[in-house]
C-alpha cells in the first residue's frame, strides 16, 4: 500500500518488513508445491535490501527509494556495513556523498553491538533511522526509566555527528500491544 501511494514519499525505511508469497510453484525436487517467499517490489521504486534473500536468513530492514530519485544515485554500501538488520545507502549531491542507515535493533541489540564494534569513518550521515526497541526517558517524556541500552545508541550517533530528533506531533512511535 505505501509503494503503491503516488509520490506521498520519496523514502521509505522499514524495518521488520514483511515477506509475502509471490507464487506457488511446482518443486523441482518432488511432487508438491512449494512457495516462493519474497519481500515487496515496485516497479516506481529502488529496492535495497543488505543480504541475500533467503528463506533461512530473513532480513529485517528494507529501503525503498523512488525512481524520480534515480539521478542522485543511490546504492547499498555492503562493503562497509554487512549486517541483516543494518542498509547504508549512499547518495550524490552536489559531488558530495551521503548516507543514510536504516537500522532494526532485536531485544539482544545486535545490530547496535554490530555498529558499536565496527570501525568506519563515514562522514555525511543525513539519517539513521530505525526500530530500536529501546524505551528511554531521553526520549520518551512518559516513560520513567533510563536503559543502558541507549548509550549505545548515544555511542553510535554521537560517532556520525548525530543529533536526536524528536517528534513534533506527539504521537508515539510504538503503541502498546495491550488495551
Amino acid at each position: 500500500m505505501i509503494l503503491e501511494t503516488k509520490f506521498a514519499f520519496n523514502i521509505v525505511f522499514i524495518q521488520e518488513l514483511s515477506w509475502l508469497t509471490i507464487y506457488a510453484i511446482l518443486s523441482l525436487k518432488n511432487r508438491d508445491v512449494e512457495e516462493l517467499v519474497r519481500i515487496p517490489n515496485h516497479s516506481n521504486w529502488l529496492t535495497f535490501v543488505n543480504m541475500s534473500l533467503s528463506i533461512n536468513n530473513y532480513l529485517r530492514v528494507i529501503t525503498y527509494v523512488n525512481i524520480r530519485l534515480s539521478s542522485f544515485w543511490f546504492s547499498l554500501c555492503k562493503d562497509i556495513f554487512y549486517h541483516r538488520d543494518i542498509s547504508l545507502i549512499s547518495f550524490f549531491n552536489n559531488n558530495n556523498i551521503l548516507f543514510f542507515i536504516n537500522i532494526y535493533s532485536d531485544s539482544l541489540q545486535s545490530a547496535l553491538k554490530y555498529l558499536k564494534g565496527t570501525e568506519v569513518d563515514i562522514h555525511n550521515v543525513l539519517v539513521m533511522t530505525g526500530d530500536f526497541n529501546i524505551r528511554n526517558s531521553l526520549w520518551d517524556l512518559l516513560y520513567p526509566h533510563y536503559s543502558t541500552h541507549s548509550n549505545f545508541l548515544i555511542d553510535i550517533m554521537d560517532s556520525f555527528s548525530l543529533g536526536l530528533s524528536y517528534s513534533t506531533n506527539s504521537i508515539p512511535t510504538r503503541y502498546s500491544d495491550n488495551n
